[in-house]
């Protein structure tokens, strides 16, 4: 359970580092089940597990080289039951509902990205929401678990304390050569707004948070050190389907449009206790 000022301190800056919420074994069997899902040797399977750099999308806003690669992999929980278990990790769900003030999340969707050491590219400045046209409001908050130490050294996220109270800037997101974040048009902040970049190196097996609308991205892994991590996009009970574009779990949505996205594709992993009744 996080602290009164750990609450603070998230709603705050927009992120927060938790503690160590996976051992080494928990660690361990994540990884070969990765292993498994990327080389294809599940029965089932996730919604994508491809390069996201080799199509082009909002997030690819720094110039590449043609072997530089990110791994990902979107609904892992839909082929590993053991990263369906960790979606619903009891602390990290109580840790994401104490933040969202929420007694109900269910599971966006998750999502792996991989950085393979020395050719490991940039996930370009974005925030989350705005990539997600098809729910409402932006009140989700994600749980990035490392599965490997992600230091500055292999590419670790960075992070622009604030910026997510200032709304929707997806389209204006920009990084210079040295990967610090710029706004295309400036005028659009909000007064008093900062952009600047701090790092955000988490420990493997420790979890980090991040709203959804906070500005964030990860610079290459030229290191010879492995960069995994798990996310998982948490929803409080409140999140209804919009649809306003495509978006890969567009096929998944059972329900109509203005209704609360549930469902056995966005499953059910936390619920507030009931409070024992006086006397």
């Amino acid at each position: 359970m996080l602290t009164q000022s750990q609450i603070e301190e998230f709603d705050r800056s927009g992120f927060l580092k938790g503690d160590i919420v996976l051992d080494e074994d928990e660690v361990e069997r994540l990884r070969r089940e990765l292993d498994d899902v990327m080389e294809g040797r599940t029965v089932k399977k996730p919604v994508l597990n491809h390069n996201m750099l080799g199509g082009g999308t909002l997030y690819d806003n720094m110039k590449m080289t043609v072997n530089e690669r990110v791994v990902q992999i979107v609904n892992i929980w839909m082929a590993s039951d053991a990263f369906l278990r960790h979606a619903a990790n009891p602390r990290i769900c109580e840790e994401v509902a104490q933040l969202c003030r929420t007694g109900e999340l269910r599971v966006w969707h998750d999502q792996i990205q991989y950085k393979p050491p020395l050719s490991g590219g940039p996930t370009g400045w974005h925030q989350d929401h705005p990539l997600w046209p098809i729910i409402q409001p932006a009140d989700l908050v994600s749980a990035w678990v490392a599965l490997d130490d992600a230091v500055i050294e292999n590419g670790c996220m960075w992070m622009v304390p604030g910026s997510h109270k200032w709304g929707n800037h997806q389209k204006h997101l920009a990084s210079d050569k040295a990967f610090k974040p710029y706004h295309k048009q400036p005028d659009l902040l909000p007064p008093g707004a900062v952009v600047e970049a701090v790092p955000f190196e988490i420990k493997k097996g420790q979890v980090g948070y991040h709203h959804s609308l906070t500005w964030h991205g990860s610079p290459h892994n030229r290191s010879e050190l492995k960069r995994r991590a798990i996310t998982v996009h948490y929803m409080p009970g409140h999140i209804r389907y919009e649809p306003r574009a495509e978006h890969p779990m567009h096929d998944y949505v059972r329900v109509k449009p203005g209704e609360l996205l549930t469902g056995d594709d966005f499953p059910l992993v936390y619920t507030a206790p009931a409070r024992e009744s006086a006397g």
